[in-house]
Parts: structure tokens; sequence; C-alpha cells
């Protein structure tokens, strides 16, 4: 029997392995699903819940207008007003605030409020510190100086200061609701540049004296096709490990400037720190509802987004996808090995020819 008989029948031809470039299941290359696969253990494990709390909080922000039972503003409904400080109940679930607002209700829609900024900040940041990064690798020379000085002295003054600073000087006392988000966006996004032109500067300046960089500076690419083509394409594959990490410290930026009062106004928005710098009082007064739910928002939000990034950043640790790799193959050799016999017995009743 030959080897295309024993993988398929006959005339099968044999099957191509997965990594070696196979046309399985197209689905398992896919970027999310691919990382999952190669996970093992508590790494995996890590993953998929952050992966579970990340796409609850996408969820929620999306529909936030047919999840949450009211608007983020909304003090009555045509009975009545809901009043304050009202205690979980089955007209409202997670009660009502100081101001009356319902607790559900700002909690859904400051998920919506922190997704819109997460985006903005990040979207931002990228676009900015890899441009910059980019520009003072490939060229060099003075203004490479003053870029990575000015980085240097961004990165190195606290981040939640310079964000409730930038936010004073931006917002200039708005109080709509995209006024307040970009504000409080491009105060995180001064705060996220440094690490983005750090890093892509630090790519750029190693992958330009490649020899495949000099090739194409030889046949006379101009420098433009050059830094897109070439560099700027090997220079940015560990971006998506810091935006998720960015994206948990977005959040945790955002509750912070609404704590302290330089965030999103009530009436424009809902945010989540807003809510729980007002719901200090009440925790000396037993009122645990207003507080617990949206800083357990907060939590969650940045939680899930940390756990991606930390797993993604121990994913692209080769070792680790070697150790994947090798349980693999040993499970596969163990399935298909030939058993021996024990120590303990003869050869012939190994070989049962012999006894006749």
């Amino acid at each position: 029997m030959t080897a295309p008989e024993i993988a398929g029948g006959p005339g099968a031809a044999p099957a191509t392995p997965e990594h070696l470039g196979g046309r399985g299941a197209w689905w398992r290359r896919l970027p999310v699903v691919r990382q999952v696969r190669q996970s093992v253990g508590l790494q995996r494990g890590m993953l998929v819940a952050g992966l579970v709390l990340c796409a609850v909080f996408v969820v929620t922000a999306v529909g936030a207008r047919w999840i949450a039972p009211y608007g983020w503003s909304q003090l009555r409904t045509p009975d009545g007003t809901f009043g304050a400080q009202q205690p979980p109940s089955a007209e409202h679930w997670f009660g009502t605030t100081v101001g009356g607002y319902d607790v559900l209700s700002r909690v859904v829609w400051g998920a919506q409020t922190a997704l819109l900024v997460v985006i903005v900040a990040v979207l931002a940041s990228i676009v900015v510190g890899v441009l910059l990064g980019l520009v003072s690798g490939y060229f060099g020379g003075w203004a490479d100086r003053i870029l990575v000085l000015v980085a240097d002295a961004v990165y190195a003054f606290p981040s939640l200061l310079l964000a409730i600073l930038l936010a004073i000087v931006i917002s200039g006392g708005q109080s709509s609701m995209w006024g307040g988000v970009l504000a409080a966006a491009l105060s995180i996004t001064v705060v996220f540049v440094p690490q983005y032109f750090r890093v892509v500067r630090a790519e750029v300046v190693r992958i330009k004296s490649e020899a495949f960089v000099d090739a194409a500076r030889v046949l006379g690419t101009p420098h433009r096709r050059i830094m897109t083509r070439h560099v700027l394409r090997n220079s940015v594959r560990t971006l998506p490990l810091i935006v998720t990490l960015n994206a948990s410290e977005a959040i945790l930026t955002l509750a912070g400037l609404g704590f302290l009062g330089f965030g999103i106004e009530p009436t424009a928005a809902a945010e989540w720190g807003y809510d729980l710098q007002r719901a200090v009082a009440d925790v000396t007064s037993g009122i645990w509802w207003t507080a617990l739910f949206p800083g357990l928002a907060i939590v969650l939000a940045a939680m899930g987004m940390t756990l991606v990034g930390e797993s993604l950043n121990d994913l692209a640790d080769p070792r680790l996808r070697v150790r994947a790799r090798n349980r693999k193959v040993a499970g596969s050799v163990a399935a298909t090995s030939v058993a021996t016999a024990p120590a303990g017995e003869s050869s012939a009743a190994a070989d049962p020819k012999e006894d006749s």
C-alpha cells in the first residue's frame, strides 16, 4: 500500500501541512485567530479573556443607543422624575446618581465616549508619531537631534499632569460632546506621540542600513519611495502591541481627567471618571451603587485591553512560538509511533512465528 493510499484512499495526494502553505481553513490565518492558536495554557486563557472583555466594551459602545434604557442626561420620564440616589430597582437596575441620572444609562453611554476618545487619540498618535519617527530616523542630522530631545522631554514629563495642562488649553471652556472628546483625545495624543516616535525611529535607524535599502539607493529609487515601500513597511510591525497597551492607558487617562474635573461636561456626554468623582461623597453615606458600576467599567475595559496587549507582547517572543510548535509535533509523533515490547518479555513473545 502506497503513501497516498494510506493518507486518503487510492490516488489521493498527500496533505500539505498548514505551516508549509497548505490550503487549510483560511480563517485560521486571520490575525486574532492565529494568535489564539499559537498561545498555550494560561497565556491562551489571558488572551481569550482580554478579547472577550474588549468585545463586550466595543459592542456596548457601538450599541449604546439600543442598550441604554435612557439618555445620558435624562432626568425624568412622562411619569415623573427619577429621583436622586435611588437604590437599584426594576425601573433602574443600577440605581440613580446624586444628580438624578440613571446609573446604567451613564455607564453604557460612557463606554461610547471612552471608545471615541481612544480611537481619536490612538489614530492621531500613530499618524504624528510614525511620521516624525520615519523622517527623523531616515534623514538624521540636526532635526533628528532636536526631535529626540523634545520627545525625551515630553516623555519624562508626568503624563497625567501634561494631559491636564493641555486639556485646559485645548478645551477653551467648550462643553459640547465633540469638543470635549477632541480636547481629551488631543491631550492624550501628546502623551502618546513620543512612544511611537521612539519605537519607529529606532527601527528606521536599524533598517536603513540594510542591504536591500542600499540596493534601492544604487538603483536610483527616490527617497520617498524608499521610505514608504521599504523602510516604513518593516518599521511598524510592533505597533499593534503598543496600540493595545496605549488604549488601556487612554481610558485611564480619560478617567483621571474626568475625576479631577477637566474632562467632559455631564450634560454633553457621559464619562466614567466624572461619575466616579461625584460618587465619592456617596460612599461614606453607604450609597455604594453610584461608585461601584462606573469604577467597575473602568477596571474591566482597561483590564481587557491590557490582557490583550500583554498576551500579544508575549507571543511576539519567538521562544513561545517554538514551544507551542514543539508540543504540537510531539503529540503527532506520539500518536504515530510504534509500540515496542517491554524489557522483561522475550523476543519469542514479540514474534509468534518462532513458536510454530
